[in-house]
């Protein structure tokens, strides 16, 4: 017991306890956001249809709401929900890569 609440002590705030994706899913993921996010919000992530995916655009963003606007979309405008293809973990990658500029 005093273990875990150690480690609950000194996690980062916001840290998700999810498992990263395997290696291979990670390059799958990463070939949809570059090519079906990119369609939208621009093949760089710098905007277009969509809005910018670039991290200035989005460090001040709560990582829980772009979770979710990843998985359940945006009602009322182009942005669909991929929770039918990705997971919650692999929506929480995706926002942490996204938030260091990785794609």
């Amino acid at each position: 017991m005093k273990l875990i609440v150690a480690l609950l002590l000194i996690m980062p705030a916001g840290l998700a306890l999810a498992a990263e994706p395997s290696e291979a899913r990670q390059k799958e993921i990463s070939h949809l956001v570059r090519q079906d996010c990119g369609s939208c919000h621009g093949m760089s992530l710098a905007g277009g249809l969509g809005l910018p995916l670039r991290p200035e655009a989005l460090h001040d963003k709560p990582k829980e709401s772009l979770v979710a606007t990843i998985l359940y979309g945006r009602p009322g405008t182009a942005m669909p929900p991929w929770n039918p293809f990705l997971t919650e973990s692999e929506a929480e990658w995706i926002v942490e890569m996204l938030l260091k500029g990785q794609f």
